[in-house]
């Protein structure tokens, strides 16, 4: 076998070769000669290793098989009839275009038709991709289900469909969504996205309704041919249902006229053959078959199929036509005790009696293997009328919802456990329950809601979360519950970078706690809005005026009982950030620490040492903060990762420990921090990783690496919606640096220019004077030698207002050493100021030995900086140093 890659005209004759074609055959079936199909066989049998045709057909079959089955494919359990033409019509359309509509009514074998073409393009597609039931899906939730079939997870601030654009990339792939009619925006855009963005992506859809995207081809389904396919299908199905069956052919026409040629009414009537015969079948369509009562659909293919289906209905009892139109109420697949719940006052074994009945009337589909049952889209439809006439559809509607919020409540016990495939197959129904359900205060749904809102947070879909809270919040019985609610959609919102959305949702909460007449729950929401605030202001594209916060903190204590150990300990939290001058005094925040440890809350212990933490780096004390970091990492061994509430702690002591560790210069366990974060669920994703894990690459030479996590860090900010992101630009810095120092110019001026992005438009002014921006801007002046912007650089670096430390301690370094180089008049007293704050850092002192050395011209000054650098790992400034200091040592 080569390893030449099989080309799509190649996969299209292997697949034909399973159906022992003839070489003529194939080439009437491509359109093509003969002479290329053996070219092809030929090349086929060279590839693929195959000895000779017959081993080459029995490869194909294997291939068309298990593994080689394109995601999600159904495997039919009956033969596939006719269709030929329209076959081949689909799959030529699909060689000219990458957008193919199977346009047609229901029940007339779209779907089918689809399997079948897949089945045989799947193969030169790389079996990349998917086939997408889209029947349980609503609009906002095509995404999703697209999603799942590729086996994706939605990442933090990603939409879905980035996701999936990223996944399919350049591929070839060809992705199937059956059954859009219900959902044609959502499909819509989800298929102009993917076209747009994956260029080798093929899409082939199922509706009754066009997308109407540009470039659409539609090939319409058209009803069986009555004398030749119709006829067949009938006899395969009724063979199917009556071994013994046999009839005159046109018998079988006089039938299949009557019903259309639809396939699914064909299929319904063979399957009641067995017990009428052919000429008790044909009587009774003589006396059943009736258009819909009050049914004025232009077409008659649709009055005609639901004849068919009324007629259906119609042979059964008054049990089986009762719980066959309750179980319309289900949007997905449903299993017994489902079933059981909306059928009513029946047991399980009845309920069970009747399924097995319906099933053998062809009303309702078994799903092989999974102990679950479901209703075709057409059937499904027709049974939500029959629900609606018999003015049921209120009562089975609150029993679905009932179902629904056991269904979540019982999968809510179960999160540490097994619950994840089950939850999958549910959440359809989950959604649909509540979608029903009328604004306004209602216990079920409200339960259902805030169950599905933790659910989804805990399968990671965290940002559909936080709307599911707020739903919950709008059917919350009282101000009290819809507190409660909206401030969990904010603590969704902020372990996912949303601290500005957290902000709003907590001061929507805290006017509910103050309607619920609740003061200290109303100041503890203040409190945490201002904190949230104050603990994350680069994630804010306006920031929040500090006298608006002032003002909210003496709101939340003038109401807070004086009596409350937690709602004392979070506007101590407050007190500490709003206190002036800010940062200055240790006294508020160490007092705010101990309140906070008296309540023995992971959570508010973790806020006040963060805030105890922002006062040492502003005194410079890098070592102390680093030190306290630490001592709130035994916290993440309480804090449960399913918790909403839990998630901005866990991010934030994850991230601390990372950029901590990297401002006093322990590259290696800013490294190994950053690495560790990348394991736990909360922050594990691209953005979170790359952010901490570029900036100590790049300190250590390693940029390579640094420059892929980069890109990721980039791509995943982008796809996020490129919220403001000022945490990431020492990141972006750090990149732009790797590219600089490894000699690309061009990559080093596109990240520099990057950071701007991340400022967005109301703090791009700061990017100039960041401590950030001039470190890179320093350290690559000194490699390049360009010094024409030597003082400016110098200046800023030394003279940036942003309070944090963390960064201009690197900063300064780099601009001190910068300042000797270009032979700044200053550079001394830029030396002696820059050493005040590389005491802190590792890093920042083994430049400033270099920069020292370089300025007396001292040999043991740049011998102490290269024993500093190997102590850290920082391998490129190492070679770096040596090299200077070869310079300098050897004579002439």
């Amino acid at each position: 076998m080569t390893t030449e890659p099989v080309t799509e005209r190649e996969a299209q004759v292997l697949a034909l070769l399973t159906d022992r074609l003839s070489n003529a055959q194939i080439a009437n079936r491509l359109h093509i000669s003969v002479r290329t199909v053996e070219h092809h066989v030929s090349a086929l049998l060279r590839k693929l290793g195959a000895d000779d045709r017959r081993a080459l057909a029995e490869l194909a079959g294997r291939r068309r098989t298990g593994g080689g089955r394109l995601v999600g494919l159904p495997s039919p359990h009956t033969s596939f009839v006719g269709r030929a033409a329209e076959r081949d019509l689909v799959r030529a359309a699909l060689e000219r275009g990458r957008l193919v509509t199977l346009l047609g009514p229901g029940g007339v074998g779209k779907t089918r038709l689809a399997v079948a073409v897949a089945e045989q393009v799947a193969p030169s597609s790389g079996n990349e991709g998917a086939f997408v039931d889209l029947v349980p899906v609503r609009g906002a939730f095509v995404g999703p289900a697209v999603a799942a079939a590729l086996g994706l997870a939605q990442r933090p601030q990603q939409p879905l469909l980035d996701t999936i654009a990223e996944h399919l990339a350049d591929r070839p792939a060809l992705l199937v969504l059956d059954s859009c009619e219900h959902v044609l925006d959502g499909a819509a855009e989800l298929v102009a996205g993917v076209l747009a963005a994956c260029p080798a992506v093929r899409v082939l859809t199922t509706s009754r309704e066009r997308l109407r995207l540009p470039g659409e081809q539609s090939v319409p389904v058209e009803p069986l041919p009555v004398e030749g396919e119709a006829v067949a299908l009938f006899r395969d199905r009724a063979a199917a249902a009556d071994p013994r069956f046999g009839a005159e052919p046109a018998t079988l026409a006089r039938i299949c006229a009557r019903l259309d040629g639809m396939p699914l009414a064909i299929e319904l009537a063979a399957a009641r053959v067995a017990a009428l015969g052919v000429h008790g079948l044909l009587t009774a369509l003589d006396d059943a078959v009736r258009v819909l009562a009050g049914d004025r659909n232009p077409d008659p293919r649709h009055r005609s199929l639901r004849a068919v289906i009324d007629w259906s209905h119609d042979l059964l009892d008054e049990a089986e036509q009762a719980l066959f139109r309750r179980l319309a109420v289900f949007a997905g697949p449903f299993d017994l005790p489902a079933a059981t719940a909306v059928a009513g006052a029946i047991d399980t074994a009845a309920v069970a009696d009747l399924l097995g009945r319906l099933v053998d009337k062809s009303l309702v589909v078994r799903l092989p293997g999974s102990g679950r049952w479901r209703l075709l889209d057409t059937i499904r439809a027709y049974g939500r009328q029959r629900l609606a006439a018999a003015d049921e559809q209120p009562a089975i509607r609150r029993r679905h919802l009932g179902w629904a919020q056991t269904v979540a409540a019982a999968l809510e016990d179960r999160l540490d456990g097994d619950w994840r495939d089950e939850f999958d197959a549910a959440v359809d129904d989950l959604r649909a329950a509540l979608q029903d359900v009328p604004p306004g205060p209602e216990e079920v749904a409200h339960r259902l809601a805030r169950a599905l809102g933790h659910l989804t947070y805990a399968r990671r879909v965290r940002l559909e979360a936080v709307d599911h809270y707020r739903q919950a919040a709008r059917h919350a019985p009282t101000p009290a519950g819809a507190a409660a609610d909206l401030a969990t959609a904010a603590d969704c919102a902020a372990a996912t970078y949303r601290a500005d959305l957290a902000f709003e949702l907590l001061i929507e909460a805290a006017e509910k706690a103050g309607q619920a007449g609740d003061g200290d729950t109303r100041a503890a929401l203040l409190s945490r809005a201002i904190e949230t605030n104050s603990r994350y202001p680069a994630t804010f594209a306006i920031p929040v005026p500090r006298e608006r916060l002032r003002e909210l903190h003496r709101e939340a204590t003038a109401t807070a009982s004086p009596d409350n150990p937690r709602t004392a300990a979070a506007l101590a939290i407050n007190a500490a950030w709003l206190a002036e001058p800010p940062g200055q005094d240790p006294a508020p925040a160490e007092h705010a620490l101990a309140a906070a440890r008296a309540t023995g809350d992971p959570v508010l212990i973790w806020a006040a040492v963060d805030t105890v933490v922002t006062v040492y780096e502003r005194h410079a004390h890098l070592r102390r903060a680093h030190e306290l970091v630490l001592t709130g990492l035994p916290l993440l061994a309480r804090l449960d990762r399913n918790d909403p509430r839990a998630g901005a702690t866990v991010r934030s002591i994850q991230y601390l420990r990372a950029v901590l560790a990297l401002a006093v210069g322990d590259l290696t366990a800013a490294i190994g921090a950053a690495r560790a974060a990348a394991t736990d669920p909360i922050t594990a994703d691209p953005m979170g990783l790359g952010s901490l894990l570029v900036p100590p690459l790049v300190l250590s030479g390693r940029f390579d690496e640094a420059l892929r996590h980069a890109d990721a860090l980039w791509h995943a900010w982008e796809t996020s919606g490129r919220a403001v992101a000022g945490r990431l630009w020492f990141p972006a810095a750090s990149a732009a640096l790797a590219h600089g120092l490894s000699g690309n110019p061009d990559g080093f001026r596109l990240w520099r220019d990057r950071m701007s992005d991340l400022a967005g438009p109301h703090n791009v002014h700061r990017i100039p004077t960041a401590s950030s921006a001039r470190f890179a801007d320093a350290r690559m002046a000194v490699h390049t030698g360009d010094l024409t912007d030597a003082a400016t650089i110098v200046r800023d670096a030394f003279s940036d207002p942003a309070p944090s430390n963390r960064y201009r301690v690197f900063a300064q370094a780099a601009a001190a050493e910068l300042a000797v180089v270009a032979g700044l008049p200053d550079a001394p007293g830029y030396l002696d100021t820059a050493a005040k704050l590389a005491a802190e850092n590792g890093w920042a002192a083994a430049c400033l030995a270099r920069a020292r050395g370089r300025y007396h011209r001292d040999p043991e000054a740049l011998r102490e900086s290269v024993d500093a650098w190997e102590r850290i790992g920082a391998h490129f400034e190492h070679a770096y140093t040596t090299a200077l200091l070869r310079g300098t040592t050897d004579g002439p």
